[in-house]
């Protein structure tokens, strides 16, 4: 059991969550603390629950975020922080960030900048884009304490972030600090918890420390001694040994393997030692990678340069070496003896020549980490009773060099594409090669030496010679089957090469300094010889205060913390999983094809029902109702009976007592299948003609009359991959029999609540009347819960209602990443005309997008799509064609910008490409073709307050837009190897739901006689501040503080027929119910003011009441004026539109395609913001979302439709390190929205795509980088702009070299779909 499981489930300690069950999102961290007898020192560290065995706990005192405070008791300075930053926005993720300071605070109370950065390597937030949490918490370290009125170089240093440069004519009611850090309770270091005194004692007095749990499938063996412990290994030689449990917990968990002896050797003594030898130092194997880190840090300081090269290289590795509470428990000897073929240490050892020592109960041997030391893929020369005692890390000899790499797709906390560990030793005074390491891993199914091109290089010079006969002998020695694992075969060969010439320009460097006679490195190639080091990023929001004298109780326009912050950084926030366990209540398990497209044959469950703990299974033959289901067309089942259309179709599940028992007998279901052909991709799809209907057109103009005016015509085509949405809460449902007529309460992690109740009322065959749908708050949603839970919700209420006892089942994150789709991924072609000023005269584009094996609301996407193929420019004669690409794969869905991204990214890679061919800068061509007010977009409707030109010229004047194109010149000029790139790209997003009839909102307010007001309206609260913003709404006009009105949640039995709380409209539908809610019940109190002009609010409430009025009413908005027709091509699409600009700059490193963002200002339209601090934070947000979307975020598919990334190991959603490192967010001021409540905007969706501005600004920096391989004009790049597709892009020496093979001649690992 993990201690994850035991506080949640035996405890009920909820506060600490579940996001990914692998280590790789941190939200499950709490702190341990242990007394350490040989040091005598209290360890306090950061851990993963999720990984942690209970077994492995004995005398540790375990701390949560329960723990150090509460909204009841007292809140601890580092949770009032991070909520008061506005750092907690869904609030799933808070608990672990939290427990991760707290950790860091505990062992160090006056941090700098860059060990909070460290601490939070291994924590991932999916809402706040990150920066509050930084701004926030910068308030503890050295740099961003108070600067005690002596003021920094802008002034004081509360006014946070860069204080905004003011030019004299802008008014002083522009706002920049959105909290005062003045305000926050004081942070006293000698006020902490203690460690308990009886574990103290415990842990001194302790005699034997050998112990042994049984569980019902394994053995812990916990020996206490060396002896003991080889023993043990000699009586089981196939046990395994765990120290961290950060391999074997992912094993047993996602490989299904069982291990039957675990020895856990974590406290014997001789492990845990490091000794100091003549030749280097010795880590125990049970040493964690944080204290080898430690350790090796110390040393450097003091050794004398020549002798920490290897120190130094294993140093560098440790730096992006998973995160922080991985490496706290992780044991240096457990990275040897996995022997992952992408380990980052193993090359560095290997290289270096490290010796280990290794023992069995005759004796020890000890044997060089070479190429002779691992036998094949995960195994070693270890003999099966041996065991790994110790590392040998040697001290560097005086002329020699050592370099260690690794390239993954994300800096932090990412596995490895490419590790590679260079060694050289030189003849002294010479620059001849006397010896040579190169060790790659990534490159084969064990980590390699290059032995042939080291030895072919042995006795040459350090010189231009010797570099191009490394790379073609590289070239020969690593290469890879075009069908490799892990794929990106080319980008893996090249970077060997790469990696080698950073290497070969270092160690030029090195013996330069020391007077050794050999080329200079010139000035154009040093940027590619730096080690990269992280700047601490800095930001400034900007917005419109409001205006002097507006009384203190009008909550609306002030940046107020969203109202759930404190109760989510206590961890005391309930979420649907957080519901205490009911009395008889089982879990769920899901039992799923592992086919595309097949017949079921048979199903096999007899295994499953005998096993331990079981209840019974549920197939198709259980639902009472209707299996069909959908959210749109019923082209759907809620359990598959004959035939299954994608990997990870629902074909039944399991009931148990217990998760651990539902999951384990699901997998022991047997099913038989029938395969069918499937088609997996976009482009099979179009080979096979396998589309939905209807295909879409919009049309305007004469396309072959604009076609004929241009004087050019280009065409291209570009591809836009899928996004997982990754809420860090995955989806789950409680549901509840209510035991008579068929009653039932489900509490379902939803968007869409009506949409769970009528689906689960269609399943069960009862109307809807029956069915309560309840949701508090979402950890997280982004459109993934706007249709997709009910796959979940439907089959757990099958299951409840066949037992007559409450369900639950909260999907782990692989099964939520493999079942509930995502993003569409697109494809687009296009042709356009435009004149040689640069003005695109017509444009024909297609879109064709990857639907999934159901319609689920893909045509509305798609048709989002085609409204936004323009972007926002004006181009006179357009068509523009959508179809649905019917496939394999699980259903794609809403996401954040719903199909917008997709439709207007296209749009600027043909705008890029019409600025390329003409040679003319893309800021001047973006520029002439913006449209202008009153000008009609290709479906017909007007653009009316039009501020897009505003937000243009602010972008350019606040980000110095000239200056910094010069700069950006002058660097590209000075530097070979490292290019920077620059691109400004505007947005235009459309408010409504394209479906008329969802533009509709309820509200429904009680005024109780002591004055306290409940509010409950048709919006369900996923982070977004929705609750927060209503509220200020209410406070507003019925002129009470906030403090006086509540929202407890939303329900169907309170709001009927409620629309999904999508698509950016719920503040402005919401809003304007709740405000007709409140009208009502302020005309009824009218009199009893008029009566009573100097009484309180609880004054004439009473009055009214006493007078028998009614304090109760609803409330009902329609957006006016909507209705779009297709075949006409008239009507109104949008009630309004929101506008952005964002301008970015990034650097590339051509070598091996890493990239950073050096700066974003982003400007955002969002009206009259009804609060400043949950906007901006929505606009950092959804822009860090479209980082990922764009750059980072790749899912993997095989070519039979099987989803290879399932987790946060393999799937990498922006992290801390990720920001800009200058971000600057402007609110565009002066800019009233009369279509929307209190003349606000919509802001949910509209910014993401702005971050394509990061996509192009990379797209600018290759295209430097390809003019020095002299290549030029339009290009294709396929998003996202990952690390592989940049380097491929930047063709050069070392891509010549390594040609890729030819498509077709062979089976890839995974396939673009």
């Amino acid at each position: 059991m993990t201690l994850l499981t035991y506080l949640r489930r035996k405890l009920g300690l909820t506060g600490t969550k579940l996001g990914c069950a692998e280590g790789g999102c941190g939200a499950c961290t709490v702190m341990v603390s242990r007394y350490q007898t040989h040091t005598q020192q209290l360890l306090h560290y950061a851990v993963n629950a999720c990984l942690a065995p209970l077994c492995s706990l004995h005398l540790v005192a375990v701390t949560t975020v329960e723990g150090i405070g509460s909204v009841a008791r007292k809140l601890h300075p580092v949770q009032e922080r991070i909520a008061r930053a506005h750092g907690s926005q869904c609030g799933f993720c808070t608990p672990g960030i939290v427990m991760s300071m707290y950790a860091l605070l505990r062992n160090n109370p006056t941090p700098k900048m860059a060990d909070v950065e460290e601490a939070f390597q291994g924590n991932l937030c999916r809402c706040t884009g990150y920066r509050p949490i930084l701004e926030g918490y910068k308030t503890f370290t050295v740099e961003g304490g108070c600067c005690g009125g002596k003021g920094r170089e802008n002034g004081c240093c509360m006014a946070n972030g860069n204080g905004a440069e003011k030019s004299s004519e802008e008014d002083t009611n522009e706002a920049t600090p959105l909290f005062t850090a003045t305000d926050f309770a004081p942070f006293d270091p000698t006020q902490e918890v203690i460690f308990p005194p009886e574990l103290m004692s415990l842990t001194k007095g302790q005699r034997s420390g050998s112990l042994c749990f049984r569980g019902d499938r394994a053995v812990w063996l916990q020996p206490d001694s060396l002896d003991e412990f080889l023993r043990l290994k000699w009586e089981h030689p196939d046990a395994r040994v765990v120290v961290g449990n950060t391999e074997v917990g992912i094993e047993v968990k996602f490989k299904n393997m069982v291990y039957p002896v675990i020895l856990a050797p974590a406290f014997i003594p001789e492990l845990n030692t490091v000794t100091h030898t003549e030749d280097g130092v010795v880590f125990g194997a049970a040493c964690t990678l944080s204290h080898m880190g430690a350790v090796l840090k110390e040393m450097v300081k003091t050794l004398p340069p020549h002798q920490n090269e290897v120190f130094l290289a294993v140093l560098e590795q440790l730096r992006w070496f998973a995160g922080l509470q991985i490496r706290n428990v992780a044991a240096v000897g457990g990275n040897i003896m996995t022997a992952s073929p992408i380990s980052d240490l193993n090359p560095v050892f290997m290289a270096a020549g490290c010796k280990l020592t290794l023992m069995d109960k005759d004796g020890s041997r000890v044997v060089q980490m070479d190429d002779s030391f691992f036998t094949g893929y995960r195994k070693t020369t270890l003999r099966p009773q041996e065991v790994l005692l110790s590392i040998e890390i040697p001290y560097s000899k005086k002329n020699q060099f050592v370099s260690a790499f690794k390239q993954s797709p994300r800096r932090e906390d990412d596995i490895s594409i490419v590790t590679a560990a260079m060694s050289v030793t030189i003849t002294p005074g010479t620059d001849v090669v006397e010896d040579l390491g190169l060790s790659y891993g990534g490159m084969a199914a064990t980590t390699v030496l290059a032995k042939k091109t080291a030895s072919r290089l042995l006795g040459r010079r350090w010189g231009e010679g010797l570099l191009e006969e490394a790379c073609s002998s590289l070239a020969e020695e690593m290469t890879l089957d075009p069908s490799a694992p892990g794929g990106m075969v080319t980008y893996r060969q090249t970077l060997t090469l790469s990696l080698f010439y950073k290497f070969y320009l270092m160690v030029l460097q090195k013996l330069r300094a020391q007077g050794v006679n050999v080329a200079e490195v010139g000035a154009d190639c040093l940027s590619a010889a730096e080690i990269y080091h992280p700047e601490t990023p800095s930001s400034v929001q900007i917005y419109q205060a409001v205006p002097e004298g507006r009384s203190q109780d009008d909550a609306v326009g002030r940046p107020m913390m969203h109202l759930s912050a404190l109760k989510q950084a206590t961890g005391e926030a309930v979420y649907c999983d957080d519901v205490p366990l009911y009395e008889n209540e089982l879990y769920l398990a899901l039992v799923t094809s592992s086919k595309a497209h097949a017949n079921i044959l048979s199903i096999d469950s007899s295994a499953a029902e005998q096993m331990p703990g079981v209840v019974c299974c549920v197939f198709a033959d259980d639902i009472p109702g209707s299996n069909a289901t959908g959210p749109i067309v019923y082209d759907e089942t809620v359990i598959a009976r004959h035939q299954v259309t994608c990997v990870g179709h629902i074909i039944g599940a399991v009931v148990a007592d217990t998760q651990l028992h539902a999951q384990r007998a699901a997998k022991a279901v047997r099913i038989q299948y029938e395969e069918l052909p499937a088609v997996v991709t976009i482009q099979e799809a179009i080979a096979a003609q396998s589309f939905y209907q209807p295909i879409r057109t919009i049309q305007k103009g004469d396309l072959e009359v604009g076609f004929k005016q241009a004087d050019h015509i280009l065409e291209g085509e570009m591809h836009i991959g899928g996004q997982e949405h990754f809420y860090l809460e995955t989806n789950v449902t409680l549901a509840v029999p209510r035991g008579e007529d068929g009653e039932m309460e489900v509490f379902a992690s939803t968007q869409s609540a009506s949409k769970t109740q009528s689906l689960v009322a269609k399943a069960l065959g009862v109307p809807a009347n029956r069915v309560v749908v309840r949701v508090k708050r979402m950890g997280g949603g982004f459109g993934g819960k706007e249709s997709r839970t009910t796959v979940l919700s439907t089959v757990v209420a099958v299951a409840a209602n066949k037992l007559k006892r409450p369900v639950r089942c909260m999907l782990d994150r692989d099964e939520d990443m493999l079942i509930t789709g995502g993003r569409h991924p697109f494809y687009g072609k296009y042709k356009v005309g435009f004149l040689n000023s640069g003005k695109v005269v017509a444009l024909d584009v297609s879109y064709y997008s990857n639907t999934g094996n159901s319609m689920d609301l893909s045509l509305s996407v798609l048709e989002r799509a085609l409204f936004h193929m323009e972007n926002s420019y004006s181009v006179a004669n357009v068509r523009g064609r959508g179809y649905l690409c019917r496939t394999n794969l699980p259903s794609n869905t809403a996401f954040r910008g719903f199909g917008g991204p997709q439709g207007m990214m296209v749009t600027e890679s043909w705008m890029n490409d019409v600025a390329q061919s003409l040679g003319k800068p893309s800021e001047e061509v973006r520029r002439l073709n913006l449209y202008v007010e009153g000008e009609l977009t290709p479906y017909n409707q007007i653009l009316d307050q039009f501020t897009l030109d505003r937000c243009w010229d602010e972008c350019l004047s606040r980000s110095v837009y000239q200056e910094r194109r010069a700069a950006v010149d002058l660097y590209n000029r000075q530097n070979r190897w490292t290019k920077r790139g620059l691109a400004i790209v505007p947005t235009k997003f459309g408010i409504s739901f394209t479906a008329v009839f969802l533009n509709q909102a309820g509200a429904l307010a009680h005024i109780y006689t002591d004055g306290s007001v409940l509010l409950t309206h048709g919006g369900t609260e996923m982070g977004q501040g929705l609750h927060t913003k209503m509220v200020q709404v209410a406070s507003r006009v019925l002129g009470i503080p906030c403090s006086k009105i509540h929202i407890s949640e939303t329900s169907t039995n309170t709001v009927p027929n409620t629309s999904p709380t999508a698509a950016s409209a719920s503040s402005d539908l919401n809003g304007a119910a709740v405000q007709n809610a409140c009208e009502t019940l302020m005309k009824r109190l009218e009199p009893y003011k008029t009566k009573n002009p100097k009484g309180t609010w609880e004054d004439w409430v009473k009055a009214a009441y006493f007078d028998r009025v009614n304090l109760s009413a609803n409330g009902f908005y329609k957006t006016p004026d909507l209705g779009y027709d297709f075949d006409s091509n008239s009507g109104r699409a949008f009630n309004y539109f929101s506008y952005g600009v964002a301008c970015s700059e990034v650097e590339i490193d051509c070598l091996t395609g890493a990239h950073r963002n050096l700066s974003t200002t982003i400007v955002m339209d969002v009206g009259h913001s009804l609060n400043p601090a949950i906007d901006i934070g929505q606009v950092e947000g959804a822009f860090m979302q479209g980082l990922g979307l764009f750059t980072l975020e790749e899912l993997h598919y095989s070519p039979q439709g099987v989803l290879l990334t399932r987790g946060p190991g393999s799937y990498k959603i922006p992290a801390f390190g990720d920001i800009p490192t200058q971000l600057t967010v402007s609110l565009l001021r002066d800019a009233p929205n009369d279509k929307a409540i209190f003349a606000s905007k919509a802001v949910g969706e509209p910014p993401l795509f702005l971050a394509a501005s990061v996509f192009y600004a990379i797209k600018d920096a290759i295209s430097a980088a390809r003019v020095e391989s002299g290549i030029s004009g339009p290009f294709r790049l396929d998003s996202p702009a990952s690390a592989e597709r940049i380097r491929n892009a930047c063709s050069d020496r070392f891509t010549k070299l390594c040609p890729p093979a030819e498509p077709g001649t062979f089976r890839p690992w995974s396939v673009q779909v």
